[in-house]
């Protein structure tokens, strides 16, 4: 039976709360989480090895550094969908784009990652960052049902997420009570990854433990797989 104290913490603020936030700080994000984050969602996309001819999703594309990493690597021939909550940030990241001259090989779109408005098998490899610890616990696994349902059999998902695994860790429990006592800005959490893709019927190929600000990241790569594991 598991701990409920070891269990992840809820997210309280509401979509639209969310929305606004990421609105607001969409000019300075790269200034603060962004540059910090950028180490280990590289490390993501190494792990997702993505290739010329893929079309992939992003999903929680904030200010599009990643898109832009997963444009390059699918050539003219592929494609990259990102999808976020803030038309802020898309803005941001569709200058940064068009700046680069690849525009042509991406489409963002301001949606809901619990609610997807793509057909089923759609996409060859899906990646998300910093982003699946932002959807209260309920919801997570309707999320990752989503990813399951747009994913083409044998897809790849790698995502970048704060984690409760890897024992304990000081840096945590203090964001945890940040968390606890201002939802609405402190409004992600660590949270259980490896085990929730698990629970959502994908298969793991490979789990890293590494830190930010000495709170626990861990990068999951995983495989849709068919019911009989194929």
């Amino acid at each position: 039976m598991r701990n409920r104290d070891q269990e992840p913490k809820r997210v309280l603020r509401s979509k639209r709360e969310a929305k606004a936030n990421y609105d607001r700080i969409a000019r300075w994000y790269d200034l603060a989480e962004g540059f910090w984050e950028r180490k280990l969602r590289s490390f993501g996309l190494r792990e997702l090895g993505s290739s010329e001819g893929e079309i992939i999703l992003d999903v929680g594309v904030g200010t599009g550094t990643e898109t832009l990493a997963l444009a390059g690597s699918v050539g003219e021939s592929g494609r990259v969908v990102g999808i976020d909550i803030s038309s802020k940030m898309l803005g941001v990241a569709r200058a940064r784009i068009e700046k680069e001259g690849l525009a042509g090989r991406v489409s963002l779109l301001q949606c809901d990652a619990a609610s997807l408005p793509f057909k089923a098998e759609s996409f060859d490899r899906l990646f998300m960052s910093f982003t699946l610890e932002l959807f209260d616990t309920p919801e997570i696994p309707l999320v990752l049902e989503e990813f399951r349902e747009v994913l083409r059999p044998g897809g790849r998902i790698a995502i970048v997420s704060l984690t409760k695994s890897g024992g304990g860790s000081l840096a945590r429990d203090i964001y945890e009570l940040f968390h606890d006592r201002f939802p609405s800005v402190v409004d992600c959490r660590p949270i259980f990854v490896r085990r929730a893709l698990e629970e959502a019927g994908f298969e793991v190929a490979e789990a890293t433990l590494s830190s930010i600000w000495g709170l626990p990241v861990e990068i999951v790569l995983a495989e849709k797989v068919d019911e009989d594991g194929r």
